[in-house]
């Protein structure tokens, strides 16, 4: 009986970006009906390999065959062409325009010379149904959830035949519950033949989904093995090359006066509804107080009133005694604000500035890094070389554009930054996300330790396990407001109760 063909094979691919080596002669195959998933450290070159594929790049050596059929990617185009879709990491999507508008954007069906709109919303909903992939066709893409923009984005490539499916850190904006609804449908999916490149950091997801796992470190590929008998401790010993603590040990707190005071905020979103709703709430000197609760509850609009990105109706926000409610930014970074921002992107970094002049951000107006208002370019770019260093961001120096690094590395950047500016109090919005489990367990120390240095620590997370382990104080918000407090060792159980609606308690 003939050995059916894999639906993809990449061999010996190597690039190089100058002097760096992202991807070393890597070897990676899929197959029909599969979740193949791709793990690695950020700068590992996971997204450099799916670039090549996806005819981003072009390799410098190596073969892709697809139906065992060797093939030229020499562009995005010739990728969909050839049965390739693939779902970014940051989403692709045109805002003002509807859903069914983004599915179809360049493959439009047509009567005549003019676009078929009911044509291509009945082929919408067709697809919807067949994978489970609930959206309104009609529904504009700036008006629906992160959760719904990812359905629209598989739509989209399957709108164009796609039979192998590329998902780059698909679980990075989604909340618990629609991480268990992308499983159901990439399980769909696998049934109906679609071979599917799983892109993760999150090993337990990894170990759920996915029917094999290729690890890639510093560029090379370390191992392919079946996740049936493989474990978190086993998958993150072989991205890093060491054993991995999964847990975060940490003293207990010794908190002291209160760093920051909230009373009775009140703050509405950007369509002028109210978003948080009579919050009050303290974070003292050496502790760290976690924010838990459904993505969408009010934490964005807390984080930044808080920062001073937006302006209160109503209450009293104080750090170290100062007032900074609807101050502005200046005025709180002044009062001793870091701010770790949820949007490395849109909020941590400005891509075009290369790492130095992003690690000079808060400082750049005060000595050393400036003087009679001259910048000094040779202290800027010692003091990065510095932080790079320390803070083990990889793919670049002092010089390199932020554009150019990974997502993982870009977020190291924003944390580097932010710690070295000496804060009273760090306000931490997702810090991990995008992280790999190395990353992750280097920043929840270096959390710990800032907190054991006497700091105080908002942190706001939508995982759960993150909470539970960097926390001394757990608060639930739950439609704009705080409907609980929590111990570090309360279970998960009780947690997600609180947040979804449930009675909350209150800490002894």
């Amino acid at each position: 009986m003939p050995v059916e063909a894999l639906a993809l094979e990449l061999r010996g691919i190597t690039k190089r970006f100058g002097p760096v080596v992202a991807n070393d002669r890597v070897d990676f195959d899929l197959k029909h009906g599969e979740v193949h998933a791709l793990l690695g450290e950020n700068g590992a070159g996971k997204s450099t390999l799916m670039s090549i594929l996806y005819g981003l790049y072009r390799p410098d050596e190596g073969e892709i065959t697809i139906e065992g059929v060797p093939v030229e990617m020499d562009s995005p185009a010739t990728a969909i062409d050839l049965g390739i879709g693939m779902v970014h990491q940051h989403f692709m999507l045109v805002q003002v325009m509807t859903v069914t508008e983004n599915i179809v954007l360049g493959s439009e069906p047509r009567r005549g010379a003019l676009l078929d709109v009911r044509e291509g919303a009945r082929r919408v909903a067709e697809l919807s149904d067949q994978y489970g992939l609930a959206v309104d066709p009609n529904a504009v893409i700036e008006d629906v959830t992160v959760g719904t923009q990812q359905r629209v984005e598989i739509l989209r490539a399957l709108y164009r035949d796609a039979r192998i499916l590329v998902l780059d850190e698909p679980t990075a904006v989604l909340t618990a519950q629609e991480a268990d609804e992308l499983f159901q449908v990439l399980r769909a999916l696998r049934d109906d033949g679609v071979a599917i490149v799983f892109i993760s950091h999150k090993l337990g997801e990894v170990l759920e989904i996915a029917d094999r796992v290729t690890v890639l470190r510093r560029g090379v590929k370390i191992d392919t093995v079946p996740t049936a008998g493989a474990t978190e401790q086993s998958l993150a010993r072989l991205m890093v090359g060491r054993d991995v603590l999964l847990r975060v040990e940490k003293a207990e707190a010794r908190a002291r006066e209160a760093e920051l005071e909230v009373e009775d905020l009140q703050v509405r979103d950007d369509r002028g509804l109210e978003a948080v709703r009579g919050v009050s709430l303290n974070v003292r000197a050496g502790e760290i107080v976690a924010v838990a609760g459904v993505d969408g509850n009010g934490q964005q609009e807390l984080v930044e009133a808080i920062s001073g990105l937006r302006h209160p109706d109503s209450g009293r926000i104080a750090v170290g005694g100062r007032e900074v409610a609807g101050r502005g930014v200046r005025t709180t970074c002044d009062a001793g604000v870091a701010h770790i921002a949820e949007d490395r992107q849109l909020r941590g970094l400005v891509l075009d500035f290369t790492l130095a002049e992003n690690l000079a951000l808060r400082e750049y107006r005060s000595p050393p890094l400036s003087r009679g208002g001259w910048l000094n370019i040779n202290r800027m770019t010692a003091r990065a070389r510095s932080l790079l260093a320390e803070f083990d961001v990889r793919g670049g120096d002092a010089g390199t554009l932020a554009s150019s690094l990974s997502g993982g590395n870009q977020q190291k950047v924003c944390i580097a930054r932010e710690i070295a500016a000496n804060p009273r109090l760090l306000l931490a919005h997702q810090p991990t996300r995008g992280l790999d489990v190395g990353a992750i367990e280097f920043v929840h120390r270096r959390l710990v330790a800032e907190r054991d240095k006497g700091r105080g620590i908002l942190l706001v997370s939508l995982e759960l396990d993150e909470v539970r382990s960097l926390a001394d104080r757990i608060l639930v918000m739950y439609e704009g407001a705080i409907v609980g407090e929590f111990p570090s060792d309360a279970s998960e159980e009780e947690l997600g109760v609180a947040m979804t609606g449930g009675a909350g308690q209150t800490a002894a």
